[in-house]
């Protein structure tokens, strides 16, 4: 069942173009199995008078579920959510620093870039001290071939020199950080923020623009107090979950 509203008057605030504000909350529908797998979704004139907008936009939003594979259209007998096996990827983010030191059964990871940079003017978190110069990594992660993060890694230039090719390639951030020789995180800290896919992160995710993201920002100081790594991810929203334990 949905749930009402005033579609028109919502539409028509956003700079977003109509269709793709459509698209998202079709989308929705489908996550949130309002429009089950297999069952038939309202046709067009249905749609056309729930959201007050033209056939054309409505075509436009049920092409790029069409295009994503979440629809199929037939003649003569409507449009149909397909059954999605496809994926059913789900993330477990924890809050834990042991499991973060774990890899990903069966992911990869691609550099996309990198670079020596000074340090930025802005940190997720105000601790440790910071290095003079950090290597900036841009990195994708893929399960079974399907990006799931993509993440902009800082660690510090002269402890990175420390660690073999192979690392950044293999290892999650933390386990970058725990792996430099000498090196013991003494303390950690992550911020869990909701956002919307840009231009660029939602082409390196295989997103729709503006399709929901979970931001991940992480970071590690050693046990000298050196702010040695930052980690700063974009998850799909639609595979992330989070759980922990209410005491």
């Amino acid at each position: 069942m949905n749930v009402p509203l005033d579609s028109r008057s919502r539409l028509n605030r956003s700079a977003v173009a109509l269709y793709i504000q459509l698209a998202t909350l079709f989308r929705r529908r489908i996550e949130l199995g309002q429009w089950a797998a297999g069952s038939q979704i309202p046709t067009i004139e249905e749609l056309m008078a729930e959201h007050g907008v033209a056939r054309a936009t409505i075509r436009q939003a049920l092409g790029l579920l069409e295009n994503e594979g979440l629809i199929s259209r037939h003649r003569a007998k409507g449009t149909f959510v397909n059954d999605r096996a496809k994926a059913e990827l789900r993330l477990d983010v924890t809050t834990d620093l042991r499991a973060m030191l774990s890899s990903r059964e069966g992911a990869t990871i691609e550099v996309l870039s990198e670079s020596l940079i000074d340090p930025p003017s802005i940190w997720p978190h105000d601790i440790g001290t910071i290095a003079s110069r950090y290597r900036l990594l841009k990195r994708r992660h893929l399960q079974d071939g399907q990006p799931f993060l993509v993440a902009d890694v800082l660690i510090d230039a002269k402890l990175a020199e420390k660690l073999p090719r192979s690392a950044f390639t293999s290892l999650t951030a933390m386990r970058i950080a725990s792996s430099i020789p000498g090196i013991r995180i003494a303390r950690a800290w992550q911020t869990i923020t909701v956002g919307s896919a840009d231009i660029e992160t939602a082409q390196l995710l295989d997103l729709p623009l503006n399709a929901p993201l979970c931001y991940i920002d992480r970071s590690a100081v050693d046990q000298r107090g050196r702010l040695i790594l930052v980690s700063k991810g974009a998850y799909r929203g639609d595979v992330v979950r989070v759980e922990m334990e209410i005491k």
